[in-house]
Parts: C-alpha cells; structure tokens; sequence
C-alpha cells in the first residue's frame, strides 16, 4: 500500500513574548502568539520490519537525546506499540534560533507515526504526549496559529493575517533558551493582555533587549532588518524578522542579505501544512 514518505515540520515565529511572571516551579507564565509558516523541515519516514528507530543525519550526539527518538520512544510507551522506522531529518530550520525546529520536528514524528502506524492517538493525546517533550510541540500537533498562555501549553486557535515574513540568522550563533529564563536581568513582570488587546505595536519580546545585550550578532541582524520592515526577534532567538505585506518586497530585502546572515522568506499560515498533509493522510485511510 502506498504511503506519504515526506512529512512536513514547519517553522514557527513568537510574533510576540510576554513573561508574566515565575512559577513556584521554576517555569514562567507567558504569553505569546506562534504563527506558523509554510516552510520549514521535512521528515522523510520509512518503516522497517524490525523494532529499531534508526534517526539520520548524525547530529554529533547520542540518539537517545535527539528529541525525534524520544518522540517515538514515547509514543511505543503510550500505546504498548512496537513499531520500527528509519527516519531522516532535512534541516533548513537553524539550530537554537527560536523558530521551534526541534518541537517541530518531534510533532511531526508523533503526528506521522501514528498515522503510519495506525496507534489511534486523538490530537489530544498527541498534544500531551508533546507537552512531555516540549513546551511548543503541542502547538506543531495541532497545527493552527495559536494565542499561547501558561507556560505555552494553553492554546488559542487566532487568525494570522497571511503576509510575507523574512527571517534572518545571524551565523554561528545559537541562543540558550534556558539561559536566558534563568537570566536574572530577565524582566517577569509583563501585565497580562487580553487576545483582544493584542496587536503588533503594543506587544514586544521581553527577551530581546537581554539577548541583543549578550549577543551583538543577534542586534546586528535585527537592527539590518528595521531598515525594511517592522522586526522583532522571535522566541529568545537567535532569529529575528521582519513583516512585509507582499512577497515581492520581502524578496526583494532578502537579496541583500548580508553574508554573516542566513535566512528565508515564508509565509504565514492559519493551517500548517503538517495539519494539511496529516488530513489529506487520514481521509485516504491509507496504513501499513
């Protein structure tokens, strides 16, 4: 029977992030938007006649940490499953830039592989079983561009507007998510908005000015990119963005991007494409 083979992991941006306050538990309530793009990673999953989750490329570490295994790893706890597969991960998403390529990543694995598989896992399930592994997976499951409240766990379906984003990278350069949390210059203190009161001029990222501090390159790029377009840095970066209404202007920005920069023009989405894919996957009831 035939299968799809290539799963989409869309990138994502924080068009805005707001920490509220810290947890007795050391986690922080936040609030923020994730749009989602229609670009990103893919995964290319085949299953094997074995029990064996074999992950590709080498990432330079044990594959029992790479976030993708454990996902699968998960997924045969959940269900009392066994089920094998050789799983390739086309990265065009940078590494610690804030754009959610690794929650992405395992989403789309938790999503596929109970496609594939037949596990019978609702899109609830799924989210929690996420949520474990990351707190921007469940917004990957369930594939909408979402008002994000908690520790990120708690999500809104919202209507992005569907413009054009340039996103920039500076190179070499990967932001500590944990790091700057645990920063004590981190401001925590953000009064909460309604979904109603927000909108882009009166939000910010509450780590920008912390990272922009600490990492020049990541000023850098986002102070090249303000000559284009409103941009902000996204999640705690490293990437940064800028908004354009058409994708002819973005392009057009892109081509000048400068050579210690890395970067895409995608655009926004309402319904990622790894929802898309997993529907058209699920209507034709296909399964091995």
């Amino acid at each position: 029977m035939e299968y799809l083979t290539s799963w989409p992991s869309p990138a994502k941006i924080n068009l805005f992030l707001h920490i509220n306050g810290r947890r007795p538990d050391g986690y922080h309530e936040l609030q923020s938007i994730f749009v989602l793009f229609d670009k990103g990673d893919t995964l290319d999953i085949s299953p094997r006649t074995d029990n064996a989750i074999n992950i590709t490329p080498d990432l330079g570490f044990p594959v029992e940490k790479n976030i993708v295994y454990k996902a699968a790893k998960l997924l045969m706890e959940h269900t009392g499953r066994k089920f094998g597969a050789d799983i390739h991960i086309n990265k065009n998403i940078p590494m610690g830039g804030g754009l959610g390529g690794g929650s992405s990543n395992a989403a789309t694995a938790l999503v596929a592989l109970n496609l594939i598989f037949g596990l019978g896992l609702s899109e609830d399930e799924l989210a929690e079983i996420g949520r474990r592994l990351g707190a921007d997976v469940p917004v990957f499951v369930r594939g909408r561009s979402a008002f994000a409240e908690g520790v990120g766990e708690i999500l809104t379906p919202v209507t992005v507007e569907e413009q054009y984003y340039l996103i920039a990278t500076p190179t070499d350069t990967a932001v500590s998510t944990a790091e700057i949390f645990n920063h004590p210059e981190l401001p925590r203190n953000t009064p909460k908005l309604s979904l109603a009161e927000v909108c882009f001029s009166n939000t910010r990222n509450d780590c920008e000015k912390l990272v922009k501090k600490y990492y020049p390159k990541v000023a850098k790029t986002l102070s090249w990119l303000l000559q284009y377009a409103p941009s902000r840095m996204t999640g705690t970066g490293a990437s940064c963005f800028a908004c354009f209404a058409d994708e002819k202007a973005a392009l057009a920005a892109f081509e000048n991007i400068p050579n210690d920069m890395r970067g895409f023009v995608a655009k926004a989405v309402n319904v990622s494409p790894l929802k898309v894919a997993a529907d058209k996957y699920s209507r034709s009831n296909q399964k091995i």
